[in-house]
């Protein structure tokens, strides 16, 4: 289905994006997002493209279930809840706490072990609670924490050390790059840093949708299906209690989603159709609704997105418009 051939790095240059999604306040078009997005086959081949799927940019935290595979062929023995927390943008909750509590303990490490950047929870009820109860920021409650652990497990494992572990030399981060360059079938542009300090690869739209899709075949028993088989058992594990991407999951059948940061989306079916999102300003109020178009455009009964329209635009508290994606990404509508 997919080639075990790697090309070249995607060209970095100013991404030539397209209209994918517009706000629209009574019936006028009050605003327009900008965005690319590709969808899938279960060969691999692009059957629809908007914008620009091929210029190098950063998944961001739609690459953890890569690098939970990573991690997994490195040897780290997690399964269920814990596995899809070790892929998980995770709320905050007590539940995703003590799970990373519980990866650090199977490891015989504590929280003075991690790297990631101490942050208040993600989800905002959550975060209120905290502040009510003059809570500091936390290693433990910052959203990626559950893949730092994993991380630092993976390292004890295999005798690596453990306080440069987010290095992007570290044997660790190396491992990680090997197989994100493998699912994506490109070599890695350029290496950053994310938000929460780990190694951040570039890579494009179209490989991200490609290394997806590859997890979601995978053979059962592989690491890759042993990731998708996590994440879409403890959807919320990966996410949080009332999160769309966890919604998406449960929506439709098979389908494994993740999210990240600066409004990127990638999803893939268990036959391989996949589809990748970058919204070119971040924002997240437009994600869902051009993620929602995206699989419809891919096959998906529309009748199980409506969901995920995106959220009301309100004048008043009332709702008066809506986020709706660009008429390029209606499915009734010719590919262009």
């Amino acid at each position: 289905m997919y080639s075990s051939s790697v090309a070249d790095a995607p060209l970095v240059r100013e991404p030539l994006h397209a209209p994918v999604a517009h706000l629209v306040r009574g019936g006028i078009v009050e605003g327009t997002h900008y965005g690319s997005v590709v969808a899938l086959d279960t060969h691999g081949r692009v059957t629809f493209q908007l914008g620009d799927i091929e210029a190098a940019f950063y998944p961001r935290s739609a690459i953890k279930p890569v690098q939970a595979v990573a991690m997994v062929r490195a040897g780290l023995p997690l399964d269920g809840e814990l596995l899809s927390l070790a892929a998980a943008s995770h709320s905050g909750e007590e539940r995703h706490l003590a799970g990373t509590r519980r990866i650090l303990e199977l490891a015989g490490l504590t929280e003075d072990h991690l790297r990631n950047t101490p942050d208040m929870p993600f989800d905002p009820t959550v975060r209120d609670v905290w502040v009510r109860e003059s809570r500091p920021p936390s290693r433990l409650a910052q959203n990626c924490s559950g893949k730092h652990a994993a991380m630092l497990y993976t390292c004890k494992l295999n005798g690596w050390s453990l306080d440069d572990y987010l290095d992007p030399a570290h044997p660790l981060q190396q491992a990680i790059a090997e197989i994100v360059e493998d699912l994506t079938g490109q070599r890695i542009a350029t290496v950053t840093v994310d938000g929460c300090g780990a190694p951040l690869f570039a890579v494009s739209l179209n490989g991200l949708a490609r290394a997806a899709a590859r997890i979601t075949t995978a053979a059962p028993g592989t690491p890759e299906a042993r990731v998708a088989d996590a994440m879409r058992d403890h959807a919320e594990m990966a996410s949080g209690s009332g999160r769309d991407v966890a919604a998406l999951m449960r929506a439709v059948p098979g389908l494994l989603a993740k999210d990240g940061f600066e409004g990127v989306h990638v999803a893939a079916l268990p036959d391989g159709r996949a589809i990748a999102v970058k919204i070119a300003d971040g924002a997240n109020r437009a994600r869902i609704p051009v993620a929602a178009a995206a699989l419809a455009r891919a096959g998906v009964d529309p009748a199980r997105l409506k969901e995920f329209a995106g959220e009301p635009l309100l004048g008043g508290g009332t709702p008066v418009g809506e986020i709706r994606p660009t008429r390029a990404l209606d499915p009734l509508t010719e590919a262009t």
